[in-house]
């Protein structure tokens, strides 16, 4: 064998394997990034570094970092990025996508970091402001008219804090309140909360039909618990003692419309003739008078004495004679 040769075919072979090496090197990507399905940023500005993970030499890496995607204009925005959007991106930069190799998801879905402020924390806030109102110390529910949405601060709000006030009801039987978000101090946002506050009162429902005229008690009636969107009247008792003015059904509520005073009956009529009375154990003394009132047992009226013509105060017996009132 010629040593010639083979020396000569030997370099013609290594430069072969140079060529090919540097087009293998030309042709291989110089960027790989990797693209998650989901991530969070802090920023309002989205750049490929925030959302990506970038291999390249140190020069290349910098610059493709810095590349801006979107930016958040809105809070609690989601952004949806693709690979032809990150593709378009590098181009703009003069990265070529035949040195792009793009690996992982199909499009990353970008949210910001945000404080979110719920509205079950809004509604349990303005609760509170009404359970410590003297106004709404009796209520024992508040019923929130509508859900107020959830609040979210832009992530670059410090120090958030909220304020509370009671504001004055548009309509009876409401409650408002007025929650403020402050971010150092400076309103951020608001939200408004109408309640529906509602009272435990005492209900009143016949056990039995109890007839026009007849007396309400114990025996013909219970109390019940329930609640109502009117406070109970201050001082209620129970309505014993007073009479239907109606027939009422079993099992009716009976409210302050179906009931009235017992009237007491009338014993003496004005210019009736009766008898004054005195009498103890030891003494009894007659007289005869003339009412110059009208009057029931046990209340007291002018009578005129016939015999001496005298008017005193008398009380009218049960039956129907009067003590004069010394």
């Amino acid at each position: 064998m010629n040593p010639k040769i083979t020396n000569a075919a030997l370099i013609t072979i290594l430069l072969l394997l140079l060529c090919a090496g540097a087009d293998s090197a030309e042709k291989s990507p110089a960027l790989k990034i990797y693209l998650p399905r989901q991530i969070t940023i802090e920023s309002d500005i989205i750049t490929l570094g925030s959302v990506c993970i970038i291999r390249a030499d140190q020069q290349l890496s910098e610059k493709a970092n810095d590349i801006t995607l979107a930016k958040f204009s809105v809070p609690g925005q989601k952004i949806t990025i693709d690979r032809k959007t990150i593709l378009s991106r590098l181009a703009c930069s003069d990265i070529k996508p035949a040195k792009v190799n793009l690996i992982g998801a199909e499009e990353i879905i970008v949210t910001q970091k945000e404080h979110i402020i719920t509205a079950a924390e809004i509604i349990n806030l303005a609760k509170s402001v009404l359970k410590n109102n003297p106004e709404y110390t009796s209520a024992c529910r508040f019923s929130p008219l509508q859900i107020p949405a959830d609040f979210i601060a832009p992530a670059d709000c410090n120090d958030i804090k909220l304020s509370t006030s009671l504001l004055p009801a548009s309509r009876p039987n409401q409650a408002k309140v007025e929650v403020l978000m402050l971010s150092d101090g400076t309103e951020i946002g608001k939200r408004l909360v109408t309640f529906l506050p509602q009272y435990q009162i005492h209900t009143v429902v016949t056990l039995k039909e109890i007839k026009a005229g007849t007396a309400i008690t114990q025996e013909n009636i219970k109390i019940v618990k329930t609640t109502s969107n009117e406070p109970e009247p201050a001082g209620w008792t129970p309505p014993y003692g007073l009479v239907a003015k109606r027939t009422l059904p079993a099992n009716t509520v009976i409210d302050s419309n179906m009931a009235k005073p017992q009237q007491k009956e009338i014993l003496v009529n004005r210019n009736q003739n009766v008898i004054i009375k005195i009498e103890n154990p030891s003494l009894l003394i007659t007289a005869a008078g003339k009412a110059l009132e009208r009057g029931f047992a046990g209340q007291f009226i002018k009578v005129r004495n016939i015999d001496s013509n005298r008017t005193i105060v008398a009380k009218i017996n049960d039956d129907g004679t009067v003590e004069p009132l010394f």
